[in-house]
């Protein structure tokens, strides 16, 4: 078993298929599904189903990779550590929640690639919990994520807060208090989402209980308001970025007032200057 096994495993996993992954390692299709044969004879289990030309990891497979993703993790860190004082370079994979890959991440990504033009970036969204398990698992750097939160392994910055929208169409009138929300339709973010939360304690308030239709996009979410279908709690700027485009109106109410925003990264990934200068460039922007 060697690094270029391990990458190439990890790279036919990424691309589905021998002849996608061997275009992306730049060698012939033989070559990958020899090494990767030799692999599991070593190993001495299957890493994946074989159904023609579709490739599917088996259990062994699902378990060796989070095993590969680690190992590689540490033979970049090892690399980086070798030269302390060169500049950032390499990939740098960093995860965010929709509202913060949208409308906080394009200015501060502008700044960090004309600081550091040798970082190749790459930005993932996802919901938080799955964000934060993929840096606990090093497929990703860092994330930006919300809500107070606590994730073993994981080191986090409070970076800033999100003023906290209720947003409704003209056409429903006004909107004073959670009772005005009753026979209303709301759309909201998959269970798990801190604002779908935020929301759902709101109406707990006053006792109110409503079924949420769970909605992962954002445009499609202000589309569904703006058609007078529903309603739905966002970030402010998110709000700010549609209000001028649809017919929709904002609502602030003190209980719904903010959301903490905050950046994790792995514990045991050091000297990592990629990451260390998108951190500082954060603290920066956002902590002073």
């Amino acid at each position: 078993m060697d690094i270029a096994q391990l990458k190439m495993f990890q790279t036919v996993v990424e691309c589905g298929t021998m002849a996608k992954a061997s275009m992306q390692l730049h060698c012939v299709p033989s070559n990958i599904t020899t090494r990767i044969k030799q692999l599991e004879e070593e190993l001495g289990a299957p890493l994946f189903y074989r159904e023609g030309k579709s490739l599917n990891l088996t259990p062994s497979g699902e378990i060796f990779l989070n095993y590969c993703h680690k190992i590689l993790a540490l033979c970049d860190e090892a690399k980086r550590s070798i030269h302390p004082d060169a500049p950032p370079s390499g990939p740098l994979k960093i995860g965010a929640i929709e509202s913060s890959a949208t409308t906080r991440l394009p200015n501060l990504l502008a700044k960090y690639h004309q600081r550091f033009p040798e970082v190749s970036i790459q930005i993932i969204t996802g919901t938080w919990k799955q964000l934060l398990v993929d840096i606990s698992q090093h497929k990703l750097d860092g994330a930006i994520v919300a809500g107070n939160i606590e994730f073993p392994m994981l080191n986090k910055l409070s970076i800033y807060q999100e003023e906290m929208v209720l947003i409704a169409s003209h056409s429903l009138g006004e909107i004073h208090n959670q009772e005005d929300l009753i026979g209303k339709e709301i759309f909201m973010w998959t269970e798990g989402c801190p604002y779908r939360a935020a929301l759902e304690e709101w109406l707990k308030l006053k006792n109110i209980s409503l079924p949420i239709t769970s909605i992962t996009s954002y445009a499609t979410i202000i589309g569904c308001v703006s058609a007078g279908s529903g309603v739905s709690l966002v970030p402010k700027s998110i709000y700010e970025q549609y209000k001028n485009l649809t017919n929709i109106r904002g609502y602030k109410f003190e209980h719904l007032a903010f959301m903490q925003n905050q950046f994790f990264w792995h514990k045991n990934v050091s000297n990592h200057k990629a990451r260390d200068m998108f951190l500082d460039l954060i603290k920066s922007e956002f902590c002073l």
